[in-house]
């Protein structure tokens, strides 16, 4: 590694571009939360104006099921991120940390701490991946429930919303 400066650089870069991309998946994720948060409101009002019983009830309520998984999924896939997003974090302290155990020649604190950066950085790609999947689903739910409001629309069961 001391034959190449940039091996060091690497190392430590590319922990530090992936806490900046957990960072903006995050955010992404808090947003699509805030979303979720600001339709169930709406729902809650349309539910709140239906006879229990109704079509219509029946279909908000299905609306308002879907959001509260799509809410629930999203929670889980910003806890990953976040865990990712620490991790990464992390894994790029360490490197720092390795690679000036390796300038020292202490070369068994520095075995020691390369194996903890790689361990920290196979738990972020991990968490990060996880996140990614659970956002996926929640995707899809989204879809679904996108398709049903266009298709209960067309079908005259729900007022203007």
């Amino acid at each position: 590694m001391s034959d190449n400066p940039f091996a060091v650089l690497t190392v430590v870069v590319a922990p530090a571009i992936l806490t900046n991309a957990c960072s903006v998946l995050a955010l992404g994720t808090s947003n699509r939360i805030a979303r979720v948060v600001d339709r169930t409101r709406v729902v809650l009002g349309h539910i709140r104006n239906e006879e229990a019983g109704s079509g219509l009830h029946e279909s908000w309520g299905e609306q308002l099921a879907r959001l509260r998984r799509r809410g629930r999924l999203l929670f889980t896939a910003l806890r990953a991120v976040y865990a990712a997003l620490g991790a990464f974090a992390a894994c790029a302290l360490f490197s720092v940390v390795g690679a000036v155990g390796a300038y020292y020649d202490l070369a068994g604190f520095g075995r020691a701490i390369a194996l903890l950066a790689l361990l920290t950085g196979l738990g972020a790609v991990g968490a990060l991946v996880t996140g990614a999947v659970v956002i996926v689903a929640e995707t899809r739910l989204a879809l679904q429930t996108m398709e049903q409001g266009m298709d209960d629309s067309l079908s005259g069961r729900l007022s203007k919303s």
